[in-house]
């Protein structure tokens, strides 16, 4: 079939390369594994920083514009690569980097320890602010996000907003903090308590699996690195803090569902290996965090746009 490009994942990588396909004449479809469009502009960043509204109207436009959306749709088991190369002439991958990562540390398997993606997903997804929900969050008395990066500080603003006393734990200073300095403001400003330079070495349980606290490692501050950053090592001093929610946001890897059986050639951090967006397999091309591990939507939106163009000009 002629002029048909498909996308997996309707994320800031898809939609953008939608965009740019379809206001230049060329009919889209897009595959979405979740029953809501807009990928982690949906599900991973807090209504309070970006209105779900902005992302339908955004959709809406592009449905106006002719894309095609399949909801309810997860590529690699029903629906393979393979599958869909012999129905559309390019296909562009913007599936994301949807794994959370987790410390190994013991007490990981306790009720009420969490990932980042988790809390977020039941609030911006599933509602879980609404007590009649059908996926709640059981509110603690004092939170722990373990982690500094944006999406920690969008987490721990989360618990904060359901009433919850909320904790940034982080093993470095203050002024080490990865976020973006607005956004370590804004925490601030909503008391958010910041308690820095340590490092959780266990997360303590009871009886029932519930947790109770952590014990932690007071960090100290070394030299400067080659990045720019100070090192930081265990002062071998440890603390022992209550608590009844632990939340890890340290980060995410990809999620290769989509990938099943399509030899896709992938680098030794699980990402896509792509030359000018293009992966190593013919007419099919990738971009946003499953090739550049967790970034900036601005960045996946650029990618996706760029994907589009190189699809233009090398498949239809």
């Amino acid at each position: 079939m002629e002029d048909r490009p498909i996308i997996v994942g309707s994320g800031p990588a898809g939609l953008s390369c939608a965009g740019e396909l379809a206001k230049n004449g060329y009919e889209v479809t897009v595959y979405e594994t979740l029953h809501k469009l807009g990928g982690v502009l949906t599900y991973g960043i807090p209504e309070f920083r970006l209105p779900k509204k902005i992302v339908e109207r955004e959709i809406d436009s592009l449905k106006e514009m002719g894309v095609n959306f399949i909801t309810d749709a997860p590529i690699g088991n029903a629906i393979t690569i393979d599958d869909l190369k012999k129905e559309y002439d390019a296909i562009f991958l913007g599936t994301g980097a949807g794994i959370p990562k987790f410390m190994g540390i013991p007490g990981e398997d306790g009720n009420n320890v969490f990932a980042a993606n988790e809390i977020l997903t039941r609030t911006n997804l599933m509602m879980a602010y609404d007590n009649d929900s059908k996926t709640p969050i059981k509110k603690a008395s004092v939170a722990y996000v373990i982690g500094g990066g944006n999406v920690a500080m969008d987490t721990v603003r989360t618990l904060r907003r359901l009433g919850m006393e909320a904790h940034i734990m982080y093993r470095r200073s203050l002024e080490e903090l990865p976020a973006r300095k607005r956004e370590v403001e804004h925490a601030m400003e909503e008391g958010i308590i910041f308690d820095v330079l340590k490092n959780p070495q266990r997360i303590i349980i009871d009886d029932d699996n519930n947790v109770t606290g952590m014990e932690v490692s007071l960090m100290e501050l070394g030299e400067v690195s080659d990045d720019g950053r100070r090192t930081v090592k265990d002062s071998g001093k440890v603390e022992t803090i209550k608590c009844d929610m632990v939340v890890m946001a340290l980060g995410t890897s990809p999620n290769h569902e989509a990938l099943k059986d399509s030899n896709i050639k992938l680098d030794d951090k699980g990402l896509i290996v792509v030359d000018n967006l293009k992966t190593s397999i013919d007419n099919i091309y990738a971009g946003g965090d499953i090739v550049t591990g967790s970034a900036t939507v601005i960045s996946a939106m650029e990618q996706g746009k760029l994907a589009a163009k190189e699809i233009m000009d090398n498949i239809i």
